[in-house]
C-alpha cells in the first residue's frame, strides 16, 4: 500500500476571498501535452460527436452536466491562448490530474463552522485530507521579520484576494476589530490510503495549523509569509510566467514554502521529519507505515499495532537501539533531550528497563514514555534482555539471499566473519548458552553476543518463549488404566493379606476364651480335692503370659531402680521420646492429607484424579505451587516463563524443576511473544 503523499497544498481564505498560495510537487496538476506542438493543431482539433462523458465520480446531476460542459470548454480555451495545458482526469506516475488550481482553492476553502476539525474528501481516485484552522489577526499588531509590517501584509493579502475571488460578501467573517482568516494545509493522498495513514495525515496537518497559529500570535509570521506568495504570484502572472517557475521563486523567498517542501520531501523518503518554522518552534513527525520499512522493507505497522505492543510493556523488557546514538536527538524536541540522555547513558541491551530507570534515576513511567517514543520512531525496539537461557531462531521473513546487502554488511561490522556460517547455528531453535562453553575465552563470548544483536537489529533473528498449558490426561486412556489396574491390583492384594491376618487372630482368641470355661465347669462338676486344684495348673491365655512377663520385666525394672537408678531414667525417657515423636509425625501426617485435600479441592474430578496419579502430588509444598500458578492463569498459554518468574518471584530452576515434576498434566511449547512479534507480521 502506497503511504507517500501525492501532493501538499495551502490555501489562504479570508473575508475577501480565497487562493491556493503554494504547492509541491510544481508539476502541473494533470498529465500535460507538449507546449512544442502548434496552437493551429491543437485548435483544429475536433472532438468526436459520439463520445460520451463519465459521470460515475463527478459532483454535478445530469441537468448541469452541459453547462458545465461549455464552462469546461471555455476554460480550455483560456488555458491554451495562456499557454497552458489540458488537464486530463485521473491520477497516476505519482501526480494529480484533472484538478486545477483555482478548482482546488474553492474547494479547500471552508466556511468557519468547518475549522478546527477533520476535513477529507475523495474525488476519484484522490484523497484529499486536512485540519482547517481560524486564526485570528490583530491589524496593525506585530511586526514581520521579512519585508514589512503585518498591516502592510494584510492589505497586500486583501488586494491580491480580490483579483481573484468570486466569493459573495455574505461569505465575509468579522468580528469587531479582529480580522479572522482560514489556513488549510492539504495532503492528497491514493484513495486506498488505509485509515490509520489518512489519519497520520491528518494529525500532521492540525499541528502544522497549531504551529503556524502560535506563530502568528506571537510575531505576525503567517501574515508576513501569505502576503510575500501573493506578491510573487501577482508580479510572476503579470509577466506570464510559468506555473511551476511562480512556485519554485516562492520556494526561494518564503521559509513557510521551504518547509512545505522538505516535509513533503521527508514523508516521501524516510517518513520522519523535524521542522524549524520560523527559526523558533521545531516540530517534529514520524510517519510509522513509512519509517519502520527503512529498517525492514515491506513491513507495514500501524500506530495501534505499535500502541497494542506498548501496552505489553513489562519492567523486565529490555530495549535493544535500531540507530547510532547522534541519531536519537530527531525524534525528540529540545524539551526532552534531557530525559533521553539520561536514558542513553544508563542503556545497556543486557539488563531490563527496571534496572536501566534505577541506573539513570528515573521513574519506571517516564521510562515507559521514553522507549515507547523510540519504538513509534523506529529508533529502538523491544527485546528480553540478552542472557544465556534465551533462545533464538532464523526469522522466517529474513531477507538471506546471496545477493543481500546484509551479508557485506556484516562483513564490514565483523571482519573474517561470514553471516551465513554464524546464522546457520540458529536454523534450530538455539539458546545462546548451547554455544559457549566454560573453557571459552570471554572475548569470544562477548563477540557471539555482539552478533546476536546485530542480527536482531536486522530482524534476522526472533527469540522464542517458553509458554505452559494445563492439559491433563483423560482417565480413560491407555496409560491411565494400565497405571489405574496396577494400583487397584497392589490394594487388592495388601487388603486381602490383611484380612487373613485378622481371620487368624480372631481363631485363637476364641480358642483361648473357650478353655477357661472348660476347666471352671470341670472344678465345678469333678469333685476333685484341692490339692488336686493346685497339682493342675490353669491354663493361662497368650495375653495373660504376655502380660506377666511385662509384669516381670517392669518388676525388675523397679528392683533395678535402686541399684541403677540413671539407666531406669534415661529407658523411661526414651520411651517417652519415641512415643511424643511418634505421635507429633501422625498429626503432621493427618495435617498434611488435610492439606493436599483442600489443595486438591480447585481442580475439577477428572483433573484431581489425573494430579493424584502423580508421586509428587503427595509432596505439600510443590502442589501448593502448582495451585497457586494455576489460580494466577499462569497455565493458560499466556504468559511465558519469565513472565512468571519476574511476578512470582522465582528462580528459573524452581520452575523448571516443577514442570519437570508435574509433566504429566503440563505441557509446555515454544513460540515468540505475540506482542512484540506483532509489530513486524504485518504486510
Amino acid at each position: 500500500m502506497e503511504v507517500n503523499p501525492l501532493a501538499v497544498i495551502l490555501v489562504y481564505y479570508d473575508s475577501k476571498g480565497d487562493r491556493l498560495l503554494y504547492r509541491y510537487p510544481y508539476q502541473p496538476l494533470g498529465q500535460t501535452l507538449k507546449l512544442e506542438e502548434p496552437r493551429e493543431e491543437l485548435n483544429n482539433k475536433k472532438r468526436n460527436p459520439f463520445a460520451v462523458a463519465h459521470t460515475d465520480d463527478l459532483l454535478q446531476t445530469a441537468n448541469s452536466q452541459s453547462q458545465s460542459q461549455n464552462h469546461h470548454h471555455q476554460q480550455q480555451q483560456q488555458q491554451q491562448q495562456q499557454g497552458q495545458a489540458q488537464p486530463v482526469q485521473g491520477q497516476g506516475q505519482g501526480q494529480l490530474k484533472g484538478f486545477a488550481d483555482h478548482v482546488l482553492s474553492t474547494l479547500f476553502a471552508v466556511k468557519p463552522q468547518l475549522c478546527h476539525q477533520k476535513f477529507e474528501l475523495k474525488l476519484n481516485d484522490v484523497r484529499f485530507v486536512s485540519h482547517p484552522t481560524m486564526i485570528s489577526v490583530l491589524p496593525g499588531t506585530g511586526t514581520g521579520t521579512g519585508s514589512g509590517s503585518t498591516a502592510a501584509a494584510s492589505q497586500t493579502l486583501a488586494a491580491a484576494a480580490n483579483s481573484n475571488t468570486t466569493s459573495s460578501s455574505s461569505n465575509t467573517v468579522a468580528l469587531g476589530k479582529k480580522q479572522q482568516m482560514v489556513i488549510n494545509i492539504v495532503f492528497a493522498l491514493h484513495a486506498q490510503a488505509s485509515y490509520s495513514i489518512v489519519k497520520c495525515y491528518h494529525e500532521l496537518s492540525k499541528r502544522l495549523g497549531l504551529a503556524l497559529k502560535f506563530e502568528e500570535q506571537r510575531s505576525g509570521y503567517l501574515t508576513e509569509q501569505l502576503a510575500q506568495m501573493a506578491r510573487t504570484h501577482d508580479e510572476q502572472q503579470q509577466e506570464q510566467q510559468p506555473l511551476e517557475r511562480i512556485l519554485e521563486l516562492i520556494a526561494e523567498r518564503c521559509s513557510l514554502a521551504q518547509a512545505l517542501k522538505s516535509i513533503c520531501n521527508d514523508l516521501c523518503t524516510t517518513g520522519l521529519l523535524s521542522t524549524t518554522l520560523n527559526q523558533n518552534l521545531t516540530l517534529t513527525f514520524c510517519l510509522p507505515a513509512k519509517a519502520h520499512q527503512l529498517h525492514k522493507k515491506g513491513s507495514m505497522v500501524d500506530p495501534e499495532t505499535i500502541d497494542r505492543c506498548l501496552r505489553a510493556l513489562k519492567p523486565y523488557h529490555g530495549m535493544l537501539l535500531l540507530v547510532d546514538f547522534a541519531e536519537l536527538l530527531d525524534c525528540v524536541p529540545p524539551t526532552g533531550a534531557r530525559m533521553l540522555w539520561q536514558l542513553v547513558d544508563a542503556y545497556n541491551p543486557l539488563i531490563s528497563l527496571q534496572s536501566m530507570a534505577s541506573n539513570a534515576d528515573l521513574s519506571i513511567e517516564h521510562v515507559y514514555k521514553l522507549v515507547s517514543h523510540l519504538v513509534y520512531w523506529a529508533k529502538a525496539t523491544i527485546i528480553y534482555p540478552l542472557c544465556e537461557t534465551n533462545v533464538y531462531v532464523i526469522a522466517p521473513d529474513a531477507p538471506l539471499h546471496t545477493r543481500s546487502h546484509l551479508v557485506e554488511k556484516f562483513s564490514a561490522r565483523f571482519a573474517g566473519l561470514s553471516l551465513f556460517e554464524v546464522i546457520c547455528d540458529f536454523s534450530l531453535p538455539t539458546s545462546i548458552g548451547h554455544l559457549t562453553t566454560p573453557l571459552q575465552q570471554p572475548a569470544r563470548q562477548g563477540i557471539l553476543a555482539q552478533m546476536v544483536l546485530w542480527m536482531l537489529q536486522h530482524h534476522l533473528l526472533m527469540q522464542l518463549h517458553t509458554y505452559v498449558q494445563f492439559m491433563p490426561s483423560d482417565a480413560d486412556d491407555e496409560f491411565g488404566d494400565s497405571a489405574s489396574c496396577a494400583q487397584a491390583s497392589n490394594l487388592t492384594e495388601e487388603e486381602h493379606d490383611q484380612d487373613e491376618d485378622e481371620e487368624e487372630e480372631e481363631e485363637e482368641q476364641q480358642q483361648h476364651q473357650q478353655q477357661p470355661d472348660e476347666d471352671v465347669d470341670q472344678l465345678a462338676h469333678g469333685g476333685g480335692s484341692m490339692l488336686s486344684m493346685s497339682s493342675q495348673p490353669l491354663p493361662v491365655p497368650r495375653n495373660a503370659q504376655r502380660r506377666g512377663l511385662a509384669e516381670d520385666q517392669y518388676s525388675l525394672a523397679s528392683d533395678n531402680i535402686v541399684v541403677q537408678p540413671s539407666s531406669s531414667h534415661k529407658s523411661n525417657f526414651s520411651m517417652t521420646a519415641s512415643l511424643s515423636t511418634d505421635n507429633c509425625d501422625s498429626l503432621d501426617s493427618i495435617e498434611d492429607e488435610q492439606k493436599l485435600k483442600e489443595l486438591l479441592q480447585v481442580f475439577s474430578d477428572a483433573d484431581r484424579a489425573a494430579i493424584r496419579r502423580i508421586p509428587a502430588s503427595t509432596n505439600v509444598d510443590d502442589l501448593s505451587l502448582l495451585v497457586k500458578l494455576y489460580q494466577m492463569g499462569y497455565f493458560k498459554s499466556e504468559h511465558h516463563l519469565e513472565e512468571i518468574m519476574y511476578f512470582e518471584n522465582l528462580r528459573r530452576s524452581q520452575l523448571l524443576q516443577l514442570l519437570d515434576k508435574f509433566r504429566d498434566v503440563l505441557i509446555i511449547y515454544e513460540t515468540e511473544d505475540p506482542a512484540i512479534a506483532s509489530m513486524y507480521n504485518n504486510k
